[in-house]
């Protein structure tokens, strides 16, 4: 399976169905008034994290989900169905960013997340909610909205404790398969190691998750090799392997491909400097004399407060220190349960920030290109979309909300004649005056 850690897809919520125009008619009640129920609300698109799920590739052979659409109204006071809403499972760690302009929505850190990422559109009202001592027998209903709609991109950052890094065929997977039950692709090439291997570390406390990430190269910051894209994938963990190959025989070599992954990290993510690491080297089985190297690296890194270690994952030499290493670590830095996700819900909105009231905003009128025009304001637009325009009582209601806000007049005043069309929300229509019409 093929890994994938970032795409961008599309929701849609579910249009809210049509309120119902309806009156009771019964033997003995011929004139029983008005009973249009109401449109039911249209789906929604939520988003869960999951552990069940390390990968996006799911997303990979579809890219739009929609809900289901709302159920009209109908006679005898029938409210219509919801649209049923749509769940989509993501792995833990999964960030979703608004695909237009880059901005961070929400973080799906643990298990159970949940965002709402396209709401379905309200129901329309029925007739009998419009009914009134003074409107006895109103002839209208609304549309319902439509639902949320939206590009999003979703990228991946694994959820683990420890992360492996080093140079191509350093031996990150064998130390992994060496200390845990994950069982990567192993061959004595570079990039065997293709995309992020996870294996898991069983303690009688709890379940430590090791990261193998594929290897990098001088250069990589400058998308040489397989660039840095992985690394994003170490930014969650708490401790990091540094694995380093001892079969060149030579402490000055196996130094300078330290430096150079720690300098391509760095450019990556300068706080990556500052994470807890340690640093094993690995193949010690081809080195003729281990102890030498090994005492000249561990003066090198206890100078830079780094424990280091030399092993061989093919022999399992010094493979028990690492593990207790990587348990003992585990135990004093327990893994972080928190409720603070790295961006705030859109949606909650402080009282003080809200816009003024819709219908003391000012109109706007956009003249274009082509001749037509655009009505900007929130309370026509709503309106335009919720009007069942086919309906004379709703046309009626429309045509007195444009002249309550001078519509028309300023629509001449930017220069719109007999004719010429007129956009307000998705609603088009040609432009006549009521002088017109007299």
């Amino acid at each position: 399976m093929r890994f994938v850690d970032e795409l961008i897809i599309s929701v849609c919520g579910g249009k809210g169905g049509n309120g119902c125009v309806s009156f009771l008619r019964e033997k003995y009640r011929p004139n029983g008034g008005p009973d249009g129920g109401n449109g039911g609300r249209g789906g929604s698109v939520t988003l869960k994290a999951t552990t069940n799920l390390q990968t996006l590739t799911d997303f990979e052979g579809r890219r739009l989900f929609k809900a289901e659409n709302g159920a009209h109204g109908e006679g005898s006071a029938k409210n219509g169905r919801a649209g049923r809403s749509m769940l989509l499972s993501v792995p833990c760690g999964t960030i979703i960013y608004d695909a237009t302009d880059g901005t961070g929505i929400a973080d799906l850190v643990e298990d159970g997340d949940t965002y709402v990422a396209a709401l379905g559109g309200r129901g329309g009202r029925g007739n009998r909610v419009f009914a009134s001592s003074l409107r006895r027998a109103p002839r209208f209903s609304e549309k319902g909205e439509m639902g949320e709609e939206r590009a999003i991109r979703l990228e991946l950052k694994l959820i683990a404790d420890i992360g492996l890094v080093g140079l191509p065929n350093a031996g990150k997977s064998s130390i992994l398969a060496a200390v845990s039950n994950a069982t990567p692709k192993i061959a004595d090439y570079p990039f065997t190691t293709l995309s992020p291997n996870l294996g898991v570390l069983f303690t009688d406390v709890d379940s430590v998750v090791l990261a193998d990430i594929p290897g990098l190269i001088e250069g990589a910051s400058e998308d040489r090799g397989l660039g840095i894209s992985f690394l994003r994938h170490i930014e969650r963990t708490r401790l990091l392997l540094h694995v380093l190959d001892l079969s060149s025989q030579n402490a000055s070599s196996v130094i300078r491909d330290w430096e150079i992954v720690r300098s391509e990290m760095k450019r990556y993510d300068p706080s990556l400097e500052l994470r807890p690491c340690v640093a094993v080297g690995n193949k010690s089985d081809l080195c003729d004399n281990t102890d030498g190297i090994a005492r000249e690296l561990s003066d090198y890194f206890s100078l830079i407060g780094i424990d280091f270690f030399a092993t061989s994952a093919l022999t399992g030499d010094n493979i028990p220190v690492i593990v207790k290493r990587v348990i003992d670590f585990s135990r004093e830095h327990p893994r972080p349960k928190s409720d603070v996700r790295l961006y705030a819900d859109f949606r909650s909105i402080e009282m003080d920030d809200l816009p003024r009231s819709k219908s003391r905003r000012k109109i706007q009128i956009v003249s274009l290109p082509n001749g037509s025009f655009r009505v900007l304001h929130p309370q026509l637009e709503n309106a335009a979309e919720r009007y069942d325009l086919s309906q004379d009582e709703n046309v009626a209601r429309f045509t007195r909300l444009l002249r309550k806000h001078r519509v028309e007049e300023l629509l001449e005043a930017a220069g719109a004649v007999a004719g010429s069309p007129i956009s307000i929300g998705h609603v088009d229509f040609d432009f006549y005056p009521d002088r017109y019409a007299e």
